[in-house]
C-alpha cells in the first residue's frame, strides 16, 4: 500500500511539475550547456558555432505541417547558450560583475521547416558598440544549405564596457592559440579587428531608435 502512495505521489508532483514550469525547455537547456560546456570545442569569440534540432509534435502550429512562428525564438535560446558557454562570453561577463539579456530581435521567416526535419541554426557575433553585442542566427536545412530563416538579435550587456569584454575575449582568446593554430584557423587578423558595422544591422538599429523615440513622445 505505502508503494502506492509513493507513486501517486511521484505523479502527482510530476504533472504538478509540469503544470507550472516547462520541463522540456529547463531540461533541453540543462542538456544544451552540458554538451557545450563538456563535449563541443571551445570556439573562437567571433567563430560562428552551431548547434541541431529537430521539428516534432510539440513545435508545430494548428496547420500541423511546420513550426510554429514563436518556436524559432525558443529555439534560439539553445542556440546562444551553446554560444555563450563554448566562447566564454556567459562567464567572462559575471566574472566582470556584468549581466546580459535581450534587447531586440527581427526574424525573417523565407520557407516553413516542416514536420519532423532536421535544421541547424549557426550563431555568429556580427557588430557591438558600448553598450550590446549584436547577433545573426540562421535556420539552415542541413540536406540542401538553404538558409529558411534568418534573425538578428541585440544582446544588451549592462554594468560593464562592451569594448573592454570584447577585447579581453579577443585577446584571451589570442594567447591561447599557438602561432600555428593562429595561422591554420584564420583567426590571426579578424580577432584583432572590431567588424564594421553590417547595413541591415545599421538599419536596423535606426529603426529601434525611431521606435523608442515614438514611444517616450506616446508616454
Amino acid at each position: 500500500m505505502i508503494w502506492c502512495y509513493l507513486i501517486g505521489a511521484a505523479l502527482g508532483g510530476f504533472l504538478l511539475a509540469h503544470g507550472i514550469l516547462e520541463i522540456h525547455y529547463f531540461l533541453r537547456m540543462c542538456l544544451a550547456v552540458c554538451l557545450a560546456k563538456c563535449f563541443k570545442k571551445k570556439a573562437h569569440i567571433m567563430d560562428m558555432t552551431s548547434v541541431t534540432g529537430l521539428c516534432i509534435t510539440t513545435d508545430i502550429d494548428t496547420l500541423l505541417f511546420h513550426m510554429n512562428n514563436a518556436r524559432y525564438f525558443r529555439e534560439l535560446d539553445f542556440a546562444k547558450a551553446d554560444f555563450y558557454e563554448r566562447t566564454g562570453l556567459y562567464r567572462t561577463i559575471k566574472k566582470k560583475g556584468g549581466s546580459i539579456f535581450q534587447g531586440a530581435a527581427t526574424i525573417r521567416y523565407r520557407r516553413f521547416i516542416k514536420t519532423f526535419t532536421r535544421f541547424r541554426i549557426t550563431t555568429r557575433i556580427v557588430y557591438w558598440d558600448e553598450k550590446s553585442i549584436f547577433m545573426e542566427h540562421k535556420f539552415i536545412s542541413p540536406s540542401d544549405g538553404f538558409v529558411r530563416c534568418v534573425v538578428l538579435s541585440r544582446q544588451r550587456v549592462v554594468n560593464l564596457p562592451v569594448d573592454d569584454l570584447m577585447n579581453e575575449l579577443l585577446g584571451k582568446t589570442m594567447k591561447k592559440q599557438t602561432p600555428f593554430d593562429r595561422l591554420e584557423n584564420g583567426n590571426a587578423e579578424h580577432a584583432k579587428i572590431k567588424p564594421s558595422i553590417p547595413l541591415e544591422v545599421a538599419k536596423w538599429m535606426e529603426w529601434n531608435e525611431i521606435s523608442s523615440a515614438n514611444l517616450r513622445t506616446d508616454s
